[in-house]
């Protein structure tokens, strides 16, 4: 049976024409003319003011950490429920992570638990210093609410929407809030350069420095001189070359992201134990991925193994940070919204390149489990 996977990548035909340029005039290195397209790119989509296109998304929030001073010790807020690459760069700094579980209506950051944790974490003597907010599978967090607590405690926001390139809120992309954003272009992402980032900010010096950072920090100087610690986390000219193609069909890959996630919905309608994250009014998910909730962890799991033994790739939705061995020393502000996600939630297959019978093959297996 030939496999139908969660998310694979998905050309749009064009790619190979900056591709073919960037070798043709011997552009291989990480600077070119597309790694300045792909920037001015992302710059006219989201309508944010400045981008620096890097190898990850992890990267971009590393830098955007170092941008806003997080430090040795220094607190950060962050997203519980997410993948793991949203809290790493925190400890990376040899800062403290401080795990905010999410709210039922989006699956994002609980505005209110993150205010209660500001107010506790100052209660102790200690500001968090920065706020890392995650849109997950493409569906915008609650903006207006975590904007005015941001702003009331005066701390930064980093927006991670590594999965929400596409996205809105109240017609403005995801990433253009908060003091920075961040993008992922790995390659199960909605568009993809096989891997790849960028960072955004309305703060044109923020990524000016993160330019120079990604750069190994080489100062002005006609030999090797370096006043701070660089990194090796620009983006090649090849690679974004990949990316300019991509920005060319991202209209039309949020299209048929949204499109299964409609056909999903409709064909399992009469499953009254399945049920989906709904779009609030206002919010605008590009549907990176189309997930379900079950009734049990133990029907999840059926599903699952159904699927699995169709050759369909399933997953369960985001383990929580503050469950993960790694990350359970630190503080954490709960209320079960994302353990009981991750015990009943499932990631369907949702690539903009499924075809009509692809689905049909996840909504007919899913049903036989349903209704045994």
């Amino acid at each position: 049976m030939t496999k139908i996977w969660l998310s694979s990548p998905h050309m749009g035909g064009t790619e190979m024409k900056y591709v073919q340029e960037a070798y043709d005039t011997n552009w291989v290195a990480p600077l070119g003319p597309n790694v300045n397209g792909f920037e001015q790119d992302i710059i006219s989509y989201t309508g944010v003011k400045a981008a620096s296109v890097l190898s990850s998304g992890t990267a971009a929030i590393h830098l955007a950490l170092i941008m806003l001073g997080v430090d040795i010790d220094d607190e950060v807020l962050c997203s519980s429920f997410t993948f793991s690459a949203s809290a790493n760069p925190i400890v990376y700094q040899k800062a403290i992570p401080v795990f905010i579980d999410s709210e039922k209506e989006t699956w994002n950051m609980c505005p209110v638990l993150l205010e209660e944790a500001i107010i506790d974490r100052i209660s102790n003597g200690k500001t968090p210093k920065a706020i890392v907010l995650v849109h997950l599978y493409g569906m915008p967090s609650k903006m207006d609410e975590i904007m005015v607590v941001a702003t009331k405690y005066n701390i930064p926001v980093i927006e991670d929407a590594a999965e929400a390139i596409g996205s809105t809120y109240k017609g403005k992309a995801m990433g253009t809030f908060g003091d920075l954003g961040v993008y992922s272009f790995n390659g199960n992402k909605i568009i993809t350069t096989s891997g790849g980032g960028a960072l955004v900010s309305n703060n044109d010096e923020y990524c000016k420095k993160a330019i120079f950072l990604a750069t190994q920090a080489r100062d002005d100087a006609p030999h090797y001189l370096h006043s701070e610690i660089g990194y090796n986390y620009r983006m090649s000219n090849i690679v974004a070359g990949i990316g300019r193609g991509q920005m060319e069909v991202l209209d039309n890959r949020v299209a048929a992201r949204r499109a299964n996630h409609v056909y999903y919905q409709e064909n399992l309608a009469s499953q009254q134990e399945i049920t989906f994250l709904q779009e609030p009014e206002g919010f605008f998910s590009n549907r990176w991925l189309s997930c379900i909730l079950t009734k049990s962890f133990e029907q999840r799991e059926k599903i699952r193994f159904a699927l699995a033994e169709e050759n369909i790739e399933a997953r369960p939705l985001w383990k929580p940070m503050h469950e993960q061995p790694v990350f359970s020393k630190y503080p954490a502000y709960l209320n079960g919204v994302s353990e009981d996600l991750f015990e009943k939630g499932l990631c369907l297959p949702s690539g903009s390149n499924l075809t009509k019978e692809d689905l049909k093959q996840v909504i007919s297996t899913i049903k036989v489990v349903m209704n045994a």
